[in-house]
């Protein structure tokens, strides 16, 4: 029996990381282009998300908008109570250095910085002192394995190090929100599974974690799944507990899983 998922609703949730309220992304062409047309979706504190889409269905463009990278055309985004649209640019870039952490399929680490330099970068904005930064920095690869690697660089580590150089530094500002975009598209099977575990590790430890994939395997580490098409919200599918692999695969592996669609009826 489905239920309209409070996800999709436009109410303020005090307990929310992030909030759309029917959001719009329109690009001006040669003809308007609707990469996201009317999306409504709650994300809570300390949920893990995944989003998932065919090609162009609008998931990088969502992750730019809750990344404020960009801002709606119309409707509103709120980041950690805040309004991204209120904000001037440098008050975006504040929130975005404080609150959100990124993790990129292609890495994007500084080349001619070593892996402690590079997961120290992003305290430099937020003034923290050079000894501070550095034993942050030192900690974080310590807790993704990379403790004996700090003084490399990037073309001295392997894709699936540099992708955990990568999340250590999405965390190196403590953020409320770890944003991933297709992180382990670039990986073999057994990397691919490592970095999955640390994103579960950090969920538990209290990070709200949405994973943008087009792999069906990767979201099913999450709670809940996302769907886009279109631009439009499709439907909310509610998975077990998350982090960890599941037993089965597809729709319904978990017995306590829910399938609900944007348009349901709440007296279904």
């Amino acid at each position: 029996m489905g239920t309209t998922d409070a996800d999709t609703t436009a109410d303020t949730g005090a307990d929310a990381a992030v909030e759309l309220r029917d959001v719009r992304k329109t690009y001006h062409t040669a003809e308007p282009v609707h990469a996201i047309d009317g999306v409504s979706l709650e994300v809570p504190r300390g949920s893990y998300t995944a989003i998932m889409g065919p090609s162009g269905s609008g998931k990088s463009t969502l992750m730019n908008l809750i990344g404020c990278l960009d801002t709606p055309t119309d409707g509103a985004v709120v980041v950690d109570g805040r309004n991204v649209s209120d904000l001037d640019d440098r008050e975006r870039t504040d929130l975005r250095g404080s609150e959100v952490g990124f993790v990129f399929q292609t890495f994007n680490l500084m080349p001619r910085l070593t892996a402690l330099e590079n997961v120290a970068l992003p305290q430099l904005f937020q003034d923290v002192e050079r000894a501070e930064r550095r034993e942050r920095a030192r900690d974080l690869l310590e807790r993704v394995g990379l403790g004996d690697r700090t003084d490399h660089l990037p073309q001295e580590l392997s894709g699936g190090q540099r992708q955990r150089v990568a999340l250590a530094r999405a965390l190196a500002n403590d953020p409320a929100i770890v944003l991933a975009d297709e992180p382990t598209g670039n990986l073999d099977t057994d990397t691919e599974d490592r970095i999955l575990e640390l994103f579960a590790e950090f969920h538990d430890a209290g990070a709200t974690m949405i994973v943008v994939t087009h792999e069906r395997h990767v979201a099913e580490r999450a709670g809940r799944v996302v769907h886009l098409l279109d631009g439009k919200l499709e439907r909310i599918e509610r998975l077990g507990e998350p982090g960890r692999a599941p037993s089965g695969s597809g729709l319904g592996s978990d017995p306590s899983g829910e399938d609900v669609r944007a348009d349901a009826d709440p007296g279904e």
